[in-house]
């Protein structure tokens, strides 16, 4: 609306749909828009639009989806960019769109059971390993208290 490219809900539609796709799905939405606005404006408006959507798409990229995400699953982004190229390769482009849901389903399965705990801690966020080790601290001093208990 503001540059001047017709079809601004479809553009910012298919940049809403592609930004599920972890990491790479904001430059994938740039591309069309950028493209059409080539023909549609010429270079400079080109230009303008690509700055416009790349500028948009860092903020929220660098800035508010971390924050959503680190916050929201408590995976690392790391292993968030990780599991976007497993489940990519695995299963394609619904692989990449089902990514961060199917490695949270992973974590969550992992912290059920005691003996595969530390593997979803390793899928997590350093303050996930932080809280789990303070827990550990305090059931062990609360069993060392307890046996102390029973000696006397």
């Amino acid at each position: 609306m503001i540059i001047g490219v017709d079809y601004p809900l479809l553009w910012a539609l298919i940049a809403g749909l592609l930004n599920y796709i972890p990491n790479i799905g904001s430059i994938i939405a740039t591309i069309p828009t950028a493209l059409f606005a080539l023909i549609q404006l010429g270079l400079g408006g080109a230009l303008w639009t690509l700055v416009a959507t790349m500028l948009i798409h860092n903020v929220l990229g660098n800035f508010v989806e971390p924050r959503i995400m680190g916050k929201g699953l408590g995976l690392s982004t790391l292993v968030v960019f990780l599991s976007l190229l497993f489940w990519g390769f695995t299963l394609g482009m619904v692989g990449m769109v089902l990514s961060a849901p199917l490695t949270m389903t992973i974590k969550i399965i992992l912290e059920q059971n005691e003996k595969t705990r530390w593997l979803a801690i390793l899928l997590g966020t350093p303050s996930d390993a932080k809280t789990y080790l303070q827990q550990k601290e305090l059931t062990e001093e609360q069993q060392q208290e307890k046996s102390n208990l029973k000696d006397n």
